[in-house]
């Protein structure tokens, strides 16, 4: 079977809901067997959400499905901050050492595998929805799997109108190559407003259909995961009366709680705790044994002899100096966040939560890296398959300590400085520091961006507040990188979908 090159614009996965029934057992990693749809099997309903779920897990930055969550998401948001370094060696990995010195080119390998990750994640979406469309379950239970499914391509999108702007709204499958290569939807992209809407559209429709998290099982999208998301998609927008409602119903609804002991948060120890409001759950809830693939790896310690590296890790995204100098005195995150290698000459090492003992600095390749991607393969202290590219860490996207600090800031916006300082200052609290001493909102405002950013140190935020705040050249330019206002807030469209699309698709300024 032979199209036209231009369907292939959106990534493999569109073009595989294309051939799904024709050419592909199926794009969802789940049989399905014989002549049963989902209106005669509702159990196939259920499997095309967990489809839509297991997209969350990939991380390939070479072909494949795409990068969602691996080292492509971690460049394009902690290493492009003034959070990480490019880490490893110098030589390794030119395209995440473009990304974090702002010479990235349309042809960089890291950003295609963005596009291509999230729009097959947004293929599955649109294909599950038109199957549940039709699906023999009640009217209650295809609410809540069509919201959980909503939830994911809003997330999927947000992710792309911060990454690339203008991007292709696609909101269904399409019927055949004609339909692809005809409707403009598929090969011009849509303006950021038009985006936006169809973000809240979907994160709307999943909080108004979904239960509450303690009516959820571990891991699914609850009622308090969209509204919190939601709230997020409005701080963007700046719209700040939205935000402070929404983020004060979930705070009401006495569903989340600050983890006392803040170190355990990104252990295995820590998942599904209290404060998890999205976390991408890994083990067997996915239909896997495994997690996102090479997030783990590509960030552990680099041990080994400088210039070689262990099974332990490949030494990407190490802590900088600036994130490292950014903490208070005695402000108990920074040792949950940044692991530091012992490098005063007294050949010490590090010994980590589980009982490991990095050598000394002159067996290391760098002198810090980071303790939220740090998974132990010892198997008495976390699980551990025995895959090394697939450890089974969950990623915390969102958390409540992330919806107190966005109610801090939009009240802080709305002239409600008062409220503003109690929510800051719980977060202080949890952290053994005293409370902030700043009053006027000028000074509040900036007080709640530091605390974003050594709260969420490492948990690809950094780069995307920048931006949303109008910092990012001050303070990239600061850091001695080579940011261009106006061009570097966004990554280039991938020049193989410019190709693709016969020109169709625009290229974002400066590129």
């Amino acid at each position: 079977m032979k199209f036209n090159q231009s369907i292939k614009i959106l990534g493999a996965g569109v073009l595989l809901s294309l051939l799904i029934v024709s050419c592909q057992k199926s794009f969802l990693d789940v049989p399905v067997q014989g002549q049963a749809t989902t209106a005669t099997d509702p159990n196939l309903a259920v499997n095309l959400v967990t489809g839509v779920y297991n997209s969350l897990l990939n991380g390939s930055a070479f072909g494949g499905e795409g990068d969602i969550h691996g080292i492509s998401f971690v460049a394009a948001t902690n290493i492009i901050s003034d959070d990480g370094d490019k880490g490893s060696t110098d030589s390794d990995q030119q395209g995440i050492k473009d990304l974090d010195n702002f010479t990235t080119t349309p042809t960089n390998t890291f950003v295609a595998a963005l596009w291509n990750g999230y729009y097959n994640g947004i293929a599955r979406a649109n294909q599950a929805l038109t199957a549940l469309s039709t699906a023999s379950i009640d009217a209650t239970t295809k609410a809540q799997l069509i919201g959980e499914v909503r939830f994911i391509r809003g997330y999927y999108y947000f992710n792309l109108v911060r990454f690339f702007g203008k991007v292709p709204k696609v909101l269904r499958v399409p019927k055949d190559a004609q339909d692809a290569n005809t409707d403009p939807a598929f090969q011009t992209r849509a303006p950021v407003d038009t985006i936006y809407n169809v973000i809240i559209q979907d994160l709307q429709y999943a909080f108004e259909n979904l239960p509450l998290k303690a009516k959820a099982s571990a891991g699914h999208i609850t009622k308090g995961t969209a509204e919190s998301m939601l709230a997020k998609v409005y701080m963007y927008r700046k719209n700040w009366q939205q935000v402070l409602t929404l983020t004060q119903e979930v705070i009401n609804s006495g569903q989340y709680t600050l983890v006392p002991d803040y170190s355990i948060i990104w252990r295995q120890a820590g998942d599904n705790n209290s404060e998890a409001i999205f976390e991408v759950k890994t083990g067997q809830f996915n239909n896997s044994d495994f997690g996102v693939d090479g997030y783990a790896v590509w960030q552990g310690p680099r041990v080994g002899g400088k210039g070689g590296w262990t099974d332990l890790g490949f030494g990407f995204n190490n802590p900088t100096v600036n994130l490292v100098n950014a903490y208070e005195t005695g402000d108990k995150r920074k040792a949950a966040t940044i692991i530091a290698i012992d490098n005063s000459g007294k050949y010490v090492g590090t010994t980590l939560f589980d009982g490991f003992r990095i050598p000394s600095s002159d067996s290391v390749q760098n002198l810090y890296y980071n303790y939220k991607a740090y998974h132990s393969e010892n198997r008495n202290v976390e699980s551990f398959s025995g895959n090394r590219d697939r450890k089974q860490k969950n990623l915390h996207l969102l958390r409540y300590a992330d919806v107190l600090l966005m109610n801090a800031e939009a009240a802080n916006e709305l002239g409600q400085t008062g409220v503003a300082i109690a929510n800051l200052n719980r977060i202080r609290t949890r952290a053994g520091l005293a409370a902030t001493t700043v009053t006027s909102q000028a000074d509040v405002r900036n007080a709640i961006w530091k605390e974003r950013r050594v709260e969420l140190a490492m948990e690809h935020d950094r780069f995307f507040d920048l931006v949303r705040t109008g910092r990012a050249a001050q303070v990239m330019q600061a850091a001695g990188k080579n940011f261009v206002a106006g061009k570097n807030e966004l990554l280039p469209v991938p020049s193989l979908q410019i190709a693709l699309s016969g020109g169709k698709l625009d290229q974002n300024n400066g590129y």
